[in-house]
């Protein structure tokens, strides 16, 4: 398991996402695998939205990752402190600046959502099927 608090801001989002690729490679998930640029995504993703949509001043969002090599998967679980839940939002227009992110996380991720945490706000998690030479089939949910 990795966890790690960041600041809500841009920098911090980014932050999450190299650290998270970083601790993929050490857990045998190479940079560049289909793996890793998944679970990346899904980080970079829900990281964004939380130093974006989550930020409450003062207050940081937190990245917990953990790997089931048994079953292939990696947890993706990004908590904030604003208690806004996020909002399923349709087809963005081909020329709109955003909207894009949880369609890309459902689009890559066996499955995904929305949890509430103690203290104020929500944890958003997504499970990614990884495919390892231990498990070259990952169970999908």
């Amino acid at each position: 398991m990795f966890a790690q608090r960041f600041s809500a801001t841009r920098r911090g989002a980014r932050l999450a996402r190299r650290l998270a690729t970083h601790r993929l490679d050490l857990w045998h998930l190479p940079y560049g695998s289909p793996a890793s640029d998944t679970v990346t995504l899904v980080v970079a993703e829900l990281a964004s939205n939380a130093a974006l949509h989550g930020h409450v001043p003062g207050r940081d969002f937190e990245l917990r990752l953990t790997y089931d090599r048994s079953a292939g998967l990696v947890r993706v679980e990004v908590s904030d402190t604003h208690p806004e839940l996020p909002k399923p939002m349709g087809r963005p227009t081909a020329d709109a600046d955003s909207g894009r992110g949880l369609l890309l996380v459902e689009a890559v991720a066996a499955r995904w959502g929305v949890d509430g945490r103690t203290g104020p706000g929500k944890t958003v998690w997504a499970e990614c099927a990884v495919r390892t030479p231990d498990n070259p089939c990952p169970v999908q949910p």
